[in-house]
């Protein structure tokens, strides 16, 4: 599992933390006064986030060490809660939960049928499943810390055998996200040509983390400072649809236990 992917609050990577964020605000329609779990949480600044929501939620995470420090950081709530644990399985009860959450985080796990059955058994009857992750064929180059990238047509076959009820939506963004994605593309595409071959889909993924970050960041501040909207834009610059599902950023699945 290559996990250690985290969110990284500087001003360079404004874009992509709300985009992360955006999913934290839809769901809250979902769980108010709700018994909730958010998987793969990292130090729960989305977590607390829904605490405010919630009759009680409980953050997983599999590093203990980032698991204390949301216990120090998020100790003032105390309808929230947090556990370390390698998933699946969910360190959870058996249908205790109303709600799961787990935002960007299916991406990361090689038992990914396994971990939406588990899902399954901690929801309570009528409980909810929310999750969101890449849209693949928006992807342009290999993340080294996702050991899979979903089209919809995977995820809509996967969760189906899991799930009695999904819904599926993409994540998309104005005119003011797109513009700043279109330059992102760009730059990153400027970086494959250095690789015609395509080898770094070959090698380890491990291999490829340094680069990356290395990248990523020297990439993310220069658009900082080219494009004036990087700083500008915020979640309500992003919205759901299930209209050409294929060209929004990122997968929402909706799933139903009956």
């Amino acid at each position: 599992m290559f996990d250690r992917e985290r969110p990284s609050f500087e001003d360079s990577n404004n874009v992509t933390v709300k985009r992360c964020f955006f999913a934290y605000e839809w769901a809250i329609q979902f769980l108010k006064g709700k018994e909730t779990a958010d998987i793969g949480c990292a130090d729960g600044y989305g977590t607390q986030f829904l605490a405010n929501y919630t009759k009680n939620t409980i953050g997983v995470d599999y590093s203990e060490a980032t698991i204390e420090l949301a216990r120090n950081q998020h100790k003032e709530k105390l309808n929230l809660s947090f556990i370390s644990g390698k998933v699946p399985p969910l360190p959870l009860e058996t249908e205790s939960r109303d709600v799961v959450t787990a935002f960007q985080f299916i991406e990361h796990i090689h038992p990914r049928k396994a971990f939406m059955e588990d899902v399954k058994r901690v929801l309570r009857p009528g409980g909810v499943f929310l999750c969101t992750t890449p849209n693949n064929k928006m992807s342009i180059a290999r993340n080294p810390f996702h050991v899979h990238e979903y089209t919809f047509e995977e995820m809509k076959n996967e969760a189906s055998q899991v799930f009695d009820k999904i819904e599926l939506y993409g994540v998309q963004g104005n005119q003011k996200v797109n513009n700043y994605y279109e330059e992102n593309s760009k730059w990153a595409k400027k970086i494959l040509r250095l690789d015609p071959l395509g080898i770094h889909k070959m090698i380890p993924s491990s291999w490829l983390v340094a680069p990356y970050n290395f990248l990523t960041s020297i990439m993310r501040k220069d658009l900082k400072e080219t494009n004036q909207d990087t700083l500008k834009i915020e979640t309500s610059d992003f919205h759901l649809t299930q209209e050409s599902l294929d060209n929004t950023w990122d997968i929402v699945l909706v799933a139903y236990k009956k």
